[in-house]
């Protein structure tokens, strides 16, 4: 599948070992989704209870200033968005050094993942907004699209998880671009 990606490429100009890198970044991109998705689903629903109103946390954060409702209705999803995005850094690292750019282990591992991080932690400066900005009129379209037969928590989650699929796009060609240039640059 790899070579078959990289010599279609090739054949409208693209370089097949750069094709070849994209398309493994991709597979080990979606391996990065699934623990991404995996671990803020896994988290919405403690963090959800953890901030309903009345608690000690809800009380905390309205406290310092936060918003009510964001504190209700939001801030779950960016911290378990946070925590979900710190998780697949450190898988998506690991795969992209032993199989996407294996030929870059001329760099000590520690500088390179520091760079990968932080060209992970300038996505999460973009992904942060997305998702805050993009879950309500998300929800509002799962909501209109969806009718009345899923209950409000599923839909409240199918706007979530849109918010995360369109921050997750957004950042994809981002990371690719600067870690291939810049955190694998030792790789010809």
């Amino acid at each position: 599948m790899v070579t078959l990606f990289a010599n279609t490429a090739g054949r409208f100009g693209v370089n097949p070992k750069e094709a070849e890198r994209f398309f493994k970044f991709l597979v080990v991109g979606s391996v990065g989704f699934v623990v991404d998705f995996g671990v803020f689903n896994l988290l919405l629903n403690p963090l959800d209870a953890l901030f309903s109103t009345g608690t000690g946390a809800y009380d905390f954060f309205v406290g310092l200033g936060l918003s009510e409702d964001f504190v209700e209705f939001g801030l779950a999803a960016v911290i378990a968005g946070t925590i979900s995005f710190i998780a697949a850094i450190i898988s998506n690292f690991f795969w992209n050094r032993y199989w996407t750019y294996p030929d870059s282990r001329s760099k000590h591992i520690v500088g390179q993942f520091l760079q990968f991080t932080l060209v992970s932690i300038t996505g999460i400066i973009f992904r942060i907004p997305i998702i805050a900005l993009s879950r309500v009129p998300f929800t509002n379209l799962a909501a209109a699209t969806t009718g009345s037969w899923l209950s409000p928590e599923i839909v409240s989650r199918l706007g979530e998880n849109l918010a995360l699929a369109l921050s997750v796009l957004v950042i994809l060609f981002w990371n690719f671009f600067i870690n291939r240039y810049w955190t694998y640059s030792d790789v010809d």
